[in-house]
């Protein structure tokens, strides 16, 4: 499920250019709806999940990126998105703005419109084990785990051919292999 995209006739003269922004935890809705009321294109990945508290489980739908969000603006609106309440800036790169491509963002419309879901893994991993890649354009190969990039995400290195390739692999697309 993802909110729907505002779409906007493109301004003649004026590029514009798909940015990330980081917003304050749990605003990510109300800043869309913002942005849409003020004519701004945005992306806003969603999930639904089922929540287990200890009394109940609740159907939720939640950003896939918490407090992160997809803009396509022109320089003109690059600086109204910051004025939107929530807003907390733009993801930087040495000083600059990252730019997505468009490939980017459809890829992310993809993922979440083919149901992808981040599962927990149910087996701690540890710098160094040896794992199989289970899902995606990689399965069946074996690499070792070097390095955790955040919570859900991990770089692998895969030996194949006699070249050491590193990729950045879900979690949840990994099993240890004994």
């Amino acid at each position: 499920m993802e909110l729907s995209i505002s779409h906007i006739p493109p301004l003649s003269g004026i590029q514009k250019k798909w940015h990330v922004i980081y917003t304050r935890p749990h605003h990510e809705k109300s800043i869309f709806r913002e942005l849409q009321r003020d004519n701004i294109e945005a992306y806003l990945p969603l999930l639904t999940t089922l929540k287990q508290w200890s009394d109940r489980k609740k159907k939720v739908t939640e950003p896939l990126f918490s407090c992160y969000m997809f803009v396509n603006v022109s320089l003109k609106e690059y600086y109204q998105v910051l004025y939107v309440p929530g807003v907390i800036r733009y993801i930087t790169f040495e000083g600059t703005a990252a730019v997505l491509s468009e490939k980017k963002i459809n890829t992310i419309k993809k993922l979440v419109e083919n149901g992808y879901e981040p599962e927990e893994l149910t087996q701690p991993m540890q710098i160094g084990q040896k794992v199989m890649i289970t899902a995606g354009p990689l399965t069946g190969m074996d690499g070792e785990l070097i390095f955790y990039s955040n919570r859900k995400r991990v770089i692998v290195r895969v030996d194949e051919i006699n070249k050491c390739l590193s990729v950045n692999v879900p979690q949840h697309y990994l099993k240890l292999v004994g």
